[in-house]
């Protein structure tokens, strides 16, 4: 009784195994995260120029005590940042994964500050710069050469 060979089995790796559209869909994701919580910060900051009263808590009970006024600036500058690192995401330049890095990583930072004064906010917008920082980090584009 003749048997057929079998054809020797090959090992893939992880990365032969992944679909190319899945990680670009992933930056999609980040710069469109980034615009929406650009977005929530410029608002955040809007009403902590014009109704820090809107806040759970006094100024002296957040975790940094400085006034909401400081706070409203700090955090439009951030929409600002997140805003341009967010198109540059979605034209897939380099450097916009490198500062959307370090501007999410500020932007959680600022929201762990500014956590007492509306903690499911705040909490919310941390994880989607959890997210947003997963998404440029985890694998790089193969299209594009990342």
């Amino acid at each position: 009784m003749a048997t057929t060979p079998t054809p020797p089995k090959t090992t893939r790796g992880p990365e032969e195994d992944e679909d190319p559209r899945f990680w670009s869909g992933m930056i999609a994701f980040a710069a469109f995260m980034f615009l929406l919580v650009g977005g929530f910060h410029f608002l955040g900051g809007f009403v902590a120029l014009l109704e820090d009263d809107q806040y759970l808590v006094g100024e002296s009970d957040l975790l940094f005590q400085t006034n909401y006024r400081l706070w409203g600036f700090a955090h439009m500058a951030l929409a600002v940042a997140m805003w341009f690192t967010g198109y540059g995401l979605f034209f897939r330049r380099t450097w916009a994964r490198i500062v959307a890095v370090v501007v999410a990583i500020v932007s959680a930072l600022t929201n762990l500050v500014f956590l007492s004064a509306n903690p499911w906010w705040f909490s919310l917008m941390i994880i989607l710069d959890v997210l947003v920082i997963y998404a440029v980090t985890v694998h790089g584009d193969p299209e594009d050469g990342y």
